[in-house]
Order: C-alpha cells, then structure tokens, then sequence
C-alpha cells in the first residue's frame, strides 16, 4: 500500500510560525469509490494568506481546524480514476494541499491544460495569484493610460503581473521590493519604469515622491504597515488603493497601529477597497482568458522559485516572511 505523507497545523502559533507549528504524519492511501479520483501530488503553493487561516479567528475564509492539513492549492496528477470526467494520467488543480495523495471527489478538481503553458503557471500567473492581480488592479484600481501605479510587495506572485498589467494599460509603473537583485528584475525584465529597495532608503516617503513626480493614482498594497504609510502622503485627488495583503503585520505579536488614514481619503477623495479573489468568482473565466492570451502573446512574463522536496514545504512558507522569492514560490512534491 503507498503511504500518503501528510502535514498537519500542530498548534496555532503566535508570531513567526516555526517547526512545532507543523506536524508530518503518514498513513494510508484512501482508494477512490465511484465518482472519485486519486490524485498524486505534483507541486503545492505556498501564499501568505495562509498564516490567517492558522489563527482561530473569523475571516474570508475558515481558520485551520488542528492536527488536519493544512490546505492551499496545488496540481497533481490522477494516478486512479472512477469518475467518468478524469482520466489516468490528467493534470488536475485544487485545494487538497499539503499531503502527497488525495482522493477527491469528482467536482473537488478542475482539469488543466498542459499546452498553453507549464502546468505550475496554474498556481501562479495562470491561478489565483495571476486572477487576484487582474480582478484587483483593473476592477479597483482602474489605471488610465499615462497614470502612476504604485505595487509593494512588487517582486512577488501578485505584485509582478499587476506591474505588467498596468504597462499593458499604459500606465507608469513604479515597485517597491526589498533587494536591489529585485529590483533589478523589476525593471529589466518586466519593465517598470522605477523601483525602490525600501530596506536600504533612509527615506521611503521621499524616495517614493522622486520616483513618482507627479503623484500616485493607483496604489496596489500587498504589504501595508510603514511601506503604505510612505506611499499613502504622495497619494493625488481620487486616487484608488486596492488593499491585496498585509504581510507586514501577519506575525506581529502586538496589534498593528500606525498613521491614520481617514484624513487623507476624506482630503484627497481617495477609494479605498480590500478585496480577495473569490469576489470575483463568478468571473474567473474572464480573467483566465485574458491572461492565457498575454501570456501566449509573450505581454506577460513570469517568475518561479521552485523548492524541491515535500519535506521542504514549511520552511518554503517560512520564507515567504524573509522575501526569499522572486515571483512564485511553489514546493515541486514529486516528479
């Protein structure tokens, strides 16, 4: 019989999460009954959301229950198949997550298509990342041809293709990211006309007035805490902040206080609006449409850092909060 290794939430942590927050365990495949498949994982996704579902808290989405694993997306590959819809051998994404096999029912997973791109593109640019930046930055944000858009977090998943997005809209496109290796990838290879490394500034709000000289239109907020407040002083009349993440407060001990904002917005007749993705349910076709074919017509360009190991997969997480990666952070469980 092949055994399923599996990673459960062990504890609920508090701050960083580390290796007493996880718990590997092995047992039993669980072979498919009539309208089921099993399913042999290829890669998991690793994303900051991630951390919210670890605290008992209520949210968008249910908290982690202990000592069950902890789920996210990820692809594999059918290896049995009682469903008259999946066949041996296909290519499937769902939200199974950290275990090496899974038995699904038929309607759990959705069949991808191996020829418009790599099948990790699926948990990336092609997946909720890749659909979370189109539906935030085109549905809130709005960017007009000649506008200034501002992306923290501008290296990562999200961040990466809501840059290119805004250069496709003709917008000016300025990052903010923690390296200049980042940087340099930002502007090089996706073309954003500025970045800012906001580890080495000694002045953020400046650096970001410099680099945005006639104010900022839209915002993309992936981080929050000190980074937005900078960006938050160069906003112009009506400008629009989608509210994406805040990875900058995910592990604090403490409640996050900062600057607050409301004068500004009322000032400067700012929209602001959090989101998540699942908002835009009812139109993921759209969005997986658009960017299949930016990407096939070569407008999109994307990044992975690919971990190797299913061992690996906490320490993967763990590194999301170090900014380790350059675009999608995925863990490649098997061949």
């Amino acid at each position: 019989m092949t055994i399923n290794k599996k990673i459960l939430l062990a504890k609920r942590p508090k701050g960083l999460p580390d290796k007493d927050t996880f718990k590997f365990v092995e047992t039993e495949i669980i072979k498919p009954e009539k309208g089921e498949v099993l399913i042999r994982t290829l890669y998991v996704s690793v994303d900051p959301y991630m951390r919210g579902r670890m605290i008992d808290a209520p949210s968008y989405v249910p908290p982690y229950q202990l000592d069950d694993v902890l789920g996210g997306g990820a692809l594999g590959e059918i290896v049995e198949s009682k469903s008259d819809q999946f066949e041996q051998g296909d290519i499937v994404l769902g939200s199974f997550g950290w275990q090496s096999y899974y038995t699904a029912k038929q309607d759990e997973v959705r069949k991808v298509d191996k020829d418009i791109a790599p099948i990790s593109t699926y948990l990336g640019i092609l997946g909720m990342t890749g659909l979370t930046a189109y539906f935030g930055l085109l549905d809130i944000g709005k960017p007009k041809e000649g506008e200034t858009v501002v992306i923290s977090g501008a290296a990562g998943a999200v961040g990466s293709v809501v840059g290119q997005i805004a250069k496709i809209k003709g917008a000016r496109v300025v990052g903010i990211a923690g390296t200049d290796e980042k940087n340099q990838y930002l502007k090089e290879e996706l073309h954003f006309d500025e970045a800012i490394n906001y580890k080495t500034s000694t002045n953020l709000q400046e650096d970001i007035a410099k680099a945005c000289p006639n104010g900022v239109d839209v915002y993309f907020d992936n981080v929050g805490g000190e980074i937005s407040d900078a960006v938050h002083t160069n906003l112009n009349k009506y400008a629009r902040i989608s509210v994406c993440g805040a990875i900058s407060s995910y592990n604090l001990k403490e409640e996050d206080i900062g600057p607050r904002i409301q004068t500004t917005l009322i000032k400067k007749s700012v929209l602001m609006q959090g989101f998540t993705v699942g908002d835009f349910a009812n139109r993921l076709a759209e969005g997986s449409e658009a960017l299949a074919k930016w990407l096939q017509d070569g407008k999109l360009k994307y990044e992975e850092t690919i971990i190797d190991g299913f061992d690996n997969i906490p320490d993967a997480f763990l590194d999301l909060f170090e900014g380790n990666n350059i675009g999608k952070l995925l863990v490649k469980v098997d061949k």
